[in-house]
């Protein structure tokens, strides 16, 4: 014990004749502070968003704006979506949109149902527009739920009660417009000039077109498009121009022109093909399972493990699919299983991946050549991935 005080005087002293000492870096200097930075009018088209949904504390879920070509700092800014959010993006406005829910007591108390509006550049909060009934539909964040119509004049957000109806918002007018009852449909789809097309629970579609004051003008139901049974539709579409890409649980893709006042279901029976080595077959797999990228090719993120009930267990490849020949023109490798996938608008553009582990991988969305991970540093739970318009 007597000899204790002087070894940590000779360690003490041979640090601090070392070189370790010498070198050590001069003070930062001196900042001011408050110091706050400000994110470009028009976001660069490496940039995407991230939907974090924070499994570990929902009632803190955001939205990142990641650097897809920055592996230094991937990470821009943060937006909060709180409590099942949802998010979006009007690059034309400078403005994003979560739909959100609060509660007073912060998991207890009065509910309070809104849509809040950011500046993209200073990711400030600038206003709410508070929805009635306390109805918003809280669910594991899916792009169907809130959706721009009318351009980005007006949104749509889905209800749950467990009824299941679609409030109509003006954004411009910062007011609520309507509430359209929408018994066993979900998920909607932007349609025509100024309306939605949303899925039923019995296989068919129905097309709403609104008047300018946010009421029904028309309806029209299209019977049989998909059969739920056998090979039921994951919900989040691939936009190609007007048209929404689906792919089916087993591999069936399924396309839909929304252009005009109803959804017309596109002819052929295309699918992502077969290949050998499935155990017991691939099928399409993960949360945001398609994507649409340059010159119309679709991209599917597969497993080998597919099976009934797989369906959101992720996946280890994404084929690439040329609608219009009806061919699958190429299989990426993926470097890690992954849950979700997306396709930048860059004039290279680049396969954005999300891992199982919430690490981000990039990859060249034209040869499938890996380019380089951006780590799990950005997100808890990337689930959602939205590249720049």
């Amino acid at each position: 014990m007597r000899s204790t005080p002087f070894a940590l005087a000779l360690l003490l002293s041979a640090f601090a004749g070392s070189p370790l000492s010498a070198a050590a870096p001069p003070p930062l200097p001196e900042e001011a502070l408050p110091a706050v930075a400000t994110l470009p009018e028009n976001y660069p088209k490496s940039w995407v968003l991230v939907h974090d949904f924070n499994f570990n504390a929902i009632l803190d879920g955001r939205v990142v704006v990641v650097d897809t070509a920055d592996t230094a700092q991937p990470l821009k800014g943060i937006i909060r979506t709180a409590q099942f959010g949802n998010l979006l993006f009007a690059p034309d406005k400078h403005e994003f949109y979560t739909a959100e829910t609060f509660y007073s007591r912060l998991t207890r108390g009065e509910r309070t149902d809104a849509i809040t509006l950011w500046d993209s550049v200073t990711l400030q909060p600038k206003g709410e527009i508070v929805l009635p009934g306390g109805k918003r539909q809280q669910a594991v964040t899916y792009n169907g739920t809130f959706q721009f119509v009318n351009g980005h004049k007006w949104a749509v957000v889905a209800n749950f009660t467990p009824a299941q109806s679609v409030t109509v918002v003006d954004l411009e007018g910062r007011k609520v417009l309507s509430e359209i009852d929408l018994p066993g449909c979900s998920h909607f789809y932007p349609t025509g000039a100024r309306g939605f097309t949303t899925f039923c629970a019995d296989g068919s579609l129905t097309s709403i077109q609104l008047d300018d004051k946010g009421q029904v003008a028309s309806s029209r139901t299209v019977a049989d498009v998909q059969d739920v049974e056998n090979q039921a539709q994951f919900q989040n579409a691939a936009m190609a121009g007007q048209t929404a890409w689906f792919v089916t649980f087993r591999g069936q893709l399924k396309g839909y022109d929304l252009s005009g006042p109803v959804a017309r279901p596109l002819p052929g029976n295309l699918s992502v093909g077969t290949a050998e080595g499935g155990q017991p077959e691939w099928r399409p797999g993960g949360w945001q399972v398609i994507a649409a990228g340059p010159k119309g090719l679709l991209y599917v993120l597969m497993s080998p493990y597919g099976k009934e009930g797989s369906h959101k267990d992720g996946g280890t490849e994404v084929w690439v699919i040329d609608p219009a020949s009806g061919k699958r023109v190429s299989r990426i490798a993926l470097q890690a299983h992954s849950a979700s996938i997306g396709v930048t608008n860059e004039t290279t553009p680049h396969l954005i991946v999300t891992r199982a582990d919430a690490g981000i991988d990039v990859y060249d969305a034209v040869s499938g050549a890996f380019v380089h991970s951006l780590g799990n540093t950005t997100a808890f739970n990337p689930i959602l991935v939205t590249p720049v318009p």
